[in-house]
C-alpha cells in the first residue's frame, strides 16, 4: 500500500496460549487425541454450572431490562455493591463511580493500557501473563519493560530487579502486579505487595492490579487485595467473574480506580479511559445485572470452596508427580489453576526429540521445530503434543528468556489428571535424555 497501515507495535501482540491449538487441531486431524492443557476455561474442562446459579442468571433473563443499554459505566446498584464490598474492608475508600465495567479484562487490559502516553511504560513481571505484556509492549510499539519472578523462590516478585527496573528507566510510570499470579500461581505475602506499593510511592508511578483469581487460593496461603494497603498510591485494580464463578464466555470484568483524585495527571487519564467507554456506550448488562445475586447467594460460598478445594488437590498431585524430576524447577501452585515450570539452563537443547509413531504427525511436528527462531521450549512443547497428545504453553511465551511451560490444573476427573501428568512427567525425561 502507499502508506503504512501497521501500528508500531502490532508485532508484540501475540497470544501462544490460543496459538499452539491451531497446531494441535492440524495434529488432531492426523489422529492425535489432544488434552488441551493450554487455557484457562474452566467450562471447557467439564466444570457443570450448578442449577442455582442458572436459575439465577434465567431470572433476569426474563427482564426486559437486561436486553438494553446500561450506563457507561455500568450498572449503578451493581457498583454501589461492589464499591461496599470494598470498604467494608476498611482500607481504601472508592463511591460506584471509581467502578467501570467492560466487556471482559480482556477489553479492560486493552484501553488501560492504550490509553496511556506512547512514551510512558508499565513494567510487568516476567513471566508475565500474555494479554497484559503484548497489550503494554503493543502500545509502546516496543519490548515489554519487566521485571523478574524468581522461579527458585516460589515465583515471587525480585523487589531489587524491581527498583532496579524502576530507578534506571525514567519511562516507567507504573508496576503491574497480577495476585494470585498467571502463569506462575503463585500467592505474593503481604510484605511482598507491601514493599511493591513502597516503591510506587518511592518514585511517584501508579500501579494496575489483576485480582481476577483473587478468590481462588489455597495450600493454607494468604494475602491481602491491593485495596488493605494501597494507602495513598494511585492504582487501577482489575477484577472480574470468569475464573471465579465461572461463567467466562459473560465477557463481565471492571476497574477499582483507588485515589483517583490525588494527582491531576492520574485523573485525567482515568477520564480518557472513561471516555473511551463512553464510545462504545456500555458493556454487556446480564452479568452485571446477575453479579450480586450471584456472589450473595447462599450456595455461592460452598460452590466456590468446592472448586477451590479440588485445584488444591491437583495443585499438590502435579507438585509430586514433577518436583523430582532433575533439570526441572518446580513450585508448587497456591493460587489460580496454572502451574509454571521450568528447565534449569543449560537441559534443553535443539537436538532432543520424542519418539512420534504416525509419520504425518511427525513430519508436521518436524517442520515446526525446524523453523528459524523457535525457541528450546516451543520445541519441547511441539514434540509433547505430537507424542502425547498434551497440548502445553512454552513458558518463552509469556515474556520471560526462561525456557519451560504452563499448563492448567483444571481437568475434573482425578484419574485422568493423572494420567495426563505422567505423561508429561514421562516425556519430559525421555526428551531430557535423548
Amino acid at each position: 500500500m502507499r502508506t503504512d497501515i501497521v501500528h508500531i507495535g502490532a508485532g508484540e501482540l501475540t497470544y501462544e496460549i490460543r496459538n499452539i491449538v491451531n497446531v494441535g487441531e492440524k495434529l488432531q486431524k492426523l489422529g492425535i487425541r489432544t488434552y488441551w492443557e493450554n487455557i484457562g476455561d474452566p467450562v471447557a474442562k467439564g466444570e457443570e454450572i450448578p442449577r442455582w446459579m442458572k436459575e439465577v442468571v434465567a431470572e433476569f433473563v426474563m427482564q426486559d431490562a437486561s436486553y438494553g443499554y446500561c450506563p457507561t459505566r455500568g450498572i449503578l446498584s451493581t457498583r454501589e455493591f461492589l464499591a461496599e464490598q470494598v470498604n467494608r474492608r476498611g482500607g481504601v475508600q472508592i463511591g460506584p463511580d471509581d467502578i467501570i465495567f467492560f466487556n471482559g479484562l480482556g477489553d479492560a487490559i486493552s484501553k488501560v493500557f492504550g490509553f496511556l502516553r506512547r512514551t510512558a511504560r508499565v513494567v510487568v513481571p516476567s513471566p508475565s501473563y500474555t494479554t497484559h505484556s503484548s497489550a503494554e509492549a503493543a502500545h509502546a510499539g516496543d519490548r515489554p519493560v519487566c521485571y523478574r519472578l524468581d522461579p527458585a523462590n516460589h515465583w515471587y516478585p525480585d523487589l531489587d530487579d524491581l527498583e532496579k527496573r524502576i530507578k534506571y528507566n525514567p519511562a516507567v510510570a507504573g508496576i503491574l502486579i497480577i495476585n494470585p499470579d498467571n502463569p506462575t500461581g503463585a500467592v505474593y505475602p503481604e510484605e511482598i505487595l507491601r514493599g511493591m506499593v513502597a516503591l510506587a510511592k518511592k518514585y511517584d508511578l501508579f500501579i494496575i492490579c489483576d485480582e481476577v483469581y483473587q478468590n481462588i487460593i489455597y495450600n493454607g496461603q494468604k494475602t491481602l487485595p491491593l485495596s488493605d494497603l494501597i494507602g495513598d498510591v494511585p492504582a487501577i485494580n482489575m477484577r472480574g467473574i470468569s475464573k471465579e464463578m465461572p461463567w467466562p464466555g459473560s465477557r463481565c470484568g471492571w476497574i477499582e480506580v483507588y485515589n483517583g483524585h490525588h494527582d491531576p495527571m492520574f485523573e485525567k487519564y482515568v477520564n480518557s479511559i472513561l471516555n473511551a467507554k463512553m464510545v462504545e456506550v456500555c458493556s454487556t448488562t446480564l452479568p452485571q445485572k446477575a453479579l450480586p445475586a450471584l456472589i450473595t447467594h447462599p450456595e455461592y460460598k460452598t460452590h466456590l470452596a468446592e472448586r477451590v478445594s479440588r485445584y488444591e488437590r491437583c495443585s499438590n498431585i502435579a507438585y509430586d508427580i514433577l518436583k523430582d524430576i532433575d533439570g526441572l524447577i518446580v513450585n508448587r501452585t497456591n493460587g489460580a489453576f496454572y502451574m509454571s515450570v521450568a528447565f534449569e539452563e543449560g537441559v534443553l537443547n535443539d537436538k532432543q526429540s520424542l519418539p512420534i509413531a504416525g509419520k504425518d504427525v511427525r513430519a508436521q511436528v518436524e517442520e515446526l521445530v525446524n523453523k528459524p527462531g523457535t525457541s528450546l521450549d516451543k520445541r519441547f512443547v511441539y514434540y509433547l503434543l505430537g507424542a502425547t497428545g498434551v497440548c502445553v504453553v512454552p513458558l518463552s511465551s509469556f515474556a520471560t528468556e526462561l525456557q519451560g511451560f504452563r499448563v492448567t490444573l483444571l481437568e475434573r476427573d482425578e484419574e485422568k489428571f493423572r494420567m495426563i501428568f505422567g505423561m508429561i512427567a514421562d516425556g519430559i525425561k525421555r526428551y531430557i535424555n535423548s
